[in-house]
């Protein structure tokens, strides 16, 4: 088995360490060198462009972030390139600028952000991306179709199962993706503990990672019930970010 001991070692800054999108923005190469620089790991969000390329970005569609309405997979890379995240000086990056920008400094868990229909072929090419890499880098997303995909098209990569929910019906539906090699779970803060993180925990000894954790009460439910953060508007060992 893969040895992912680092996906737990130092908090996981949520699309980036930025500034709940103040001065510098999420999922942007600033708040992304700003996590690196302090030591801490990067989570980010994937989609794919109109002509197949995976861009960093959250939202489907354009607007919070760029002002500018459609959808992203409408847009070339290139003329993503050319956007302005929240009017800073910003772009839209590409995953591998991202990943040449951090260059194996710190450890960064990519969330692939499904859109049925538009999505296809966003694992081979972010696994792509990855074989180029040559820091550590694990994958996730809650869309299990693509989480299905993982082992098939990322061979190699770890790969985990983004989740949330205490329903008998939520539980269940993640159960069933224990069927498929997934390496790691990133379960909703709200929702913990529940017998799904126990059992990944406790019976398959499986790390599990929190999101999104914004204080001290979110630090503790972490250290009670899973393994590593991911946090956002506060630096979890020195206090609130700054610009």
């Amino acid at each position: 088995m893969t040895d992912i001991s680092w996906l737990t070692a130092r908090p996981i800054a949520h699309r980036g360490y930025h500034d709940l999108n103040r001065a510098r923005w999420e999922n942007t190469l600033s708040a992304f060198e700003a996590a690196a620089s302090r030591g801490f790991a990067i989570e980010c969000d994937v989609h794919l462009s109109a002509d197949g390329v995976p861009v960093v970005f959250h939202d489907g569609e354009l607007e919070r972030l760029t002002g500018r309405k459609g959808n992203v997979f409408d847009v070339t890379a290139a003329e993503l390139a050319q956007m302005r995240v929240g009017g800073t000086a910003d772009h839209v990056p590409t995953l591998a600028e991202m990943l040449a920008r951090i260059g194996g400094r710190v450890p960064v868990v990519i969330e692939l952000k499904g859109i049925e229909g538009k999505d296809e072929g966003l694992v081979a090419r972010v696994a792509e991306c990855l074989r180029a890499y040559s820091g550590k880098a694990a994958i996730m997303s809650f869309d299990h179709w693509l989480v299905r995909r993982f082992d098939i098209e990322a061979p190699g990569i770890p790969g985990g199962l983004t989740a949330s929910g205490r329903t008998a019906a939520d539980l269940e539906a993640h159960f069933s993706m224990l069927a498929h090699p997934i390496a790691f779970v990133s379960f909703g803060l709200m929702d913990l503990p529940n017998r799904f993180v126990g059992t990944v925990r406790e019976k398959l000894a499986m790390p599990v990672i929190t999101w999104t954790v914004r204080d001290q009460w979110g630090l503790d439910i972490t250290r009670r019930y899973a393994d590593q953060i991911t946090f956002e508007g506060f630096d979890p060992e020195k206090g609130p970010a700054q610009a």
